[in-house]
Parts: C-alpha cells; structure tokens; sequence
C-alpha cells in the first residue's frame, strides 16, 4: 500500500493521514498500489522545489508521480510515486486558513495522491473535478473545516 517517513525533527501522529488516504484509495477503485508519502521541514521542500520545479521557495506538497514517464513499465503492482508535505508549511496554512492542523495535513495527502493520480488542477474543469473529489474524500474521512 503506502509508507509514511517522518523526516520532521518532532514526531506527526499519522493515523489519520492512514485512514483519509485509504478512503481514497477506496474511492479512485485502486488495487495493488504503492506510494510513499514523506514528512519534510521548509528547508527540505524547497530544496526538491528548487531543484525538481526552478522554484526558489518552499510549497506545502510536491508529488512525483512515477508513472508519467512512458518509460516507466508496467508491473502487477502499480508505483504511483512519492508525495513530500512540509509539515511547516502545514501548521501556518491551517493557522492562516482556521482550520486544524489535522485538516491540512490530510487535504494535503489527498491533494499530493490525487496528483499521482493523474488529477491537476491547471484548467478550471480540471480544477472543479480535483477539488470536488478533495471534498468529497476528507467529508467521507469526516475531516472538515
């Protein structure tokens, strides 16, 4: 399925990144799947920013999807890729929009998976169906503002 590293200088309970990204996994229909997701500070995400995107700044979630390289091949179980979440980034995003820490780390889990998913959000029709599948999977997880 998937596994959590915790590179964050505290421990970050994790359970409920489990059980919100199991509800998605559930929804999209997935079977033998794999990813990781990997807990970072603002340091580290803005190095893989920087380097991985030319952007000279942290972000809240980065997502490599493994298989949008056509190189890629096919296997039984499906590699999805790696999702990094600033953990920092994380608490000043759930300060800033009031809402729990909880709440953000999970809406950024589901966000960085359904990226490796395929799902974007760069045209306003792709936007309203990411988005929309978001909400549906933290209201499911009864995970809410």
């Amino acid at each position: 399925m998937f596994e959590i590293t915790n590179l964050y200088k505290e421990d970050i309970d994790t359970k409920d990144i489990e059980y919100v990204l199991g509800i998605a996994i559930k929804k999209l229909k997935l079977k033998n799947v794999e990813f990781n997701i990997i807990l970072v500070d603002n340091d580290y995400i803005h190095k893989i920013n920087k380097e991985y995107r030319g952007i000279d700044r942290e972000t809240d979630v980065i997502s490599f999807a493994l298989e949008d390289d056509e190189t890629f091949p096919e296997m039984e179980t499906k590699i999805l890729g790696d999702i990094y979440i600033s953990i920092d980034k994380a608490k000043s995003q759930a300060e800033e929009y009031g809402h729990s820490f909880k709440r953000e780390l999970c809406f950024l889990a589901v966000h960085g998976f359904l990226h490796i998913n395929g799902y974007d959000h760069m045209n306003p029709e792709d936007e309203k169906v990411m988005f929309g599948l978001q909400e549906e999977i933290l209201n499911e997880a009864k995970i809410t503002r």
